[in-house]
């Protein structure tokens, strides 16, 4: 047989468990045609390649990415970082950077709550520094913000504006008035709504292109895409971009995404907006065929939901849907053949989607068929860490954060026991007992902002998955360094769990193992060359490997 590429004497982690290592490959019309030992290679005509031993891995599966609103953060104005210990040294340095740039509207600023050091900042304290133009500041984990009076007019927020989601995504009150602070999904329209009008289409192109470049340089064959918040406009139009790039033969990588629920009250809608995403985003390399649910916040705001309470306010936070609710949108789905991707960070909120899991199971029986994936997982109850495999929910972990570090401003094992107590603060990402007892465990990136795509580095992720900790090895700013590794030692994985991870299965959450995720004959001939052993190098560090070629079917990128 003539062959397009005829690859020998290389080392080949295939991910395939029917066909773990292999030394040759054989590549024909963008599929692999062979895989095995140089002794097998007889049977093909071509020029072949000798790799003296090099490294070969299938393309890298990234299972929760923000293109769309990494796309939109390329335009949008997060404001200026305001560097205080205290709410007066805050004001301060806001009065006078408005003073010196007369005339914005509105002014930005991006600000960490812990700075403020438990002083509350309030509409007031910001109509007195601008009381002529609108002011959002924005917290540094972009899950909140605060506002002035004139913002808060201008989206009709006032003290009869209710809460989207009570206790999770809300404008926080007192004595019944609206201050000026707003929570998750309720915070977003102040950072972004005016990207509905602003944002062309070349911007988006320009944004998707760098995208592009970066996952043809590192090696990402796939990605989930988890969508936009509060903006699934932006997010159709960016949507609709890759999708004409797909059909003019100009998108490399394959696209899974998602149409995005944060509102309860709008379940209906997203159901069938779901489904019309689903009709309209199918191309070769883009299927939109997810529902994404917000189903809670984050740890350092306490946003997340929590079986037990936060140790410094005594509060448990709140999940978007109950348990009931998550079966019926289940059922739906599963009656449209959809899936499930949610946002779970808290013990309670993975805990309610797998009792939602469980209970739409128990009325639908054989017949289930919903992938459900819960994302993020900082902190899971004991209790259920035996149930994603019991159920068959996909434990979805972003490894770079498995360090403790998302900009506390401090060492992670001073800040976390202050916020969840000393026993859960050391129980924290427990990726590798989810692992073991038999789960489907996948690894993504989840970062919203493109920059220098630092922390969109797959290679890193694997670092931080294998050794808990930044050190001065590890690629990435100075300022993200943490002085040890983070608790427990021993949900540390190996590198063959993290490629596995990064690989095959991430295929099967998005549902083309058929097809990508690993090196096996009648696969897509998505692959990358390494100089290095990954298998052998050094931990520490791991950050900095590249692929030395990237294969995306059977094309050299």
């Amino acid at each position: 047989m003539k062959a397009d590429h005829i690859i020998k004497n290389a080392k080949i982690f295939t991910a395939d468990k029917d066909n773990p290592q292999a030394t040759a490959i054989v590549v024909k019309d963008g599929k692999f045609v062979y895989v095995g030992d140089e002794a097998g290679l007889s049977a093909y005509e071509g020029e072949v390649t000798d790799l003296g031993g090099k490294f070969i891995m299938p393309g890298i599966i990234d299972t929760h990415v923000h293109i769309t609103t990494g796309t939109a953060f390329e335009y949008a104005d997060l404001g200026v970082y305001v560097p205080c210990n205290s709410k007066k040294e805050a004001l301060a340095f806001m009065s006078e950077h408005i003073a010196k740039n007369p005339g914005l509207e509105p002014y930005r600023f991006m600000l960490e709550r812990a700075a403020l050091n438990g002083e509350e900042l309030l509409k007031e304290d910001l109509d007195a520094i601008c009381p002529d133009s609108g002011l959002v500041i924005l917290e540094g984990e972009a899950h909140s913000v605060w506002v002035n009076s004139k913002m808060l007019a201008q989206h009709g927020i006032n003290d009869n504006t209710p809460d989207p989601v009570p206790g999770l995504a809300y404008y926080v009150r007192k004595d019944g008035h609206v201050t000026g602070n707003a929570f998750e999904s309720a915070s977003w329209p102040f950072l972004f709504n005016q990207l509905r009008k602003s944002l062309t289409n070349e911007q988006i192109g320009a944004a998707v292109s760098r995208w592009i470049d970066f996952s043809k340089e590192y090696g990402i064959s796939a990605v989930f895409d988890a969508g936009f918040p509060e903006h699934n406009d932006i997010h159709e139009r960016i949507y609709a971009y890759m999708r004409d790039l797909d059909r003019q033969g100009k998108l490399p990588v394959y696209v899974d995404g998602c149409y995005i629920l944060t509102n309860p009250k709008k379940v209906k809608e997203a159901l069938e907006e779901t489904k019309r995403f689903n009709r309209e985003f199918t191309t070769e390399h883009l299927k939109v065929h997810t529902l994404k649910i917000m189903m809670d916040g984050t740890l350092k705001i306490e946003t997340a939901a929590m079986v037990t309470p936060y140790e410094d306010t005594g509060a448990v936070g709140a999940t978007t849907f109950t348990a009931e609710e998550i079966a019926e949108i289940l059922k739906e789905l599963n009656k449209a053949g959809l899936d499930l991707h949610v946002h779970c960070v808290g013990e309670r909120s993975s805990r309610v989607v797998l009792d939602g899991v469980e209970l739409a199971k128990k009325e639908l029986g054989d017949s289930f068929r919903v992938k459900v994936t819960c994302c993020h997982l900082w902190v899971q109850d004991d209790a259920d860490l035996s149930r994603f495999a019991e159920l068959g929910v996909i434990a979805n972990y972003t490894p770079a954060w498995h360090n403790g570090n998302m900009g506390l401003g401090c060492e992670p094992s001073e800040f976390w026991p202050n916020l969840i107590g000393e026993n859960r603060a050391k129980k924290m990402f427990r990726s590798k007992t989810v692992w073991d007892s038999g789960a489907l465990v996948t690894w993504s990136s989840d970062d919203v902002d493109f920059g220098e795509f630092l922390t969109w580095n797959p290679y890193y992720g694997m670092e931080i998955g294998m050794t808990r900790w930044i050190n001065e090895k590890t690629k990435i700013m100075e300022s993200q360094r943490t002085l040890k590794p983070l608790d427990p030692a021993n949900e540390r994985m190996s590198i063959e769990e993290m490629i596995l991870g990064y690989t095959i299965n991430g295929a099967k959450q998005l549902g083309i193992e058929a097809n990508k995720g690993s090196i096996a004959v009648g696969k897509d001939a998505d692959f990358l060359v390494f100089d290095n052993d990954l298998l052998t190098v050094e931990h520490e560090g791991f950050s900095h490997n590249m692929p030395k070629e990237v294969y995306f079917g059977g094309m050299k990128m």
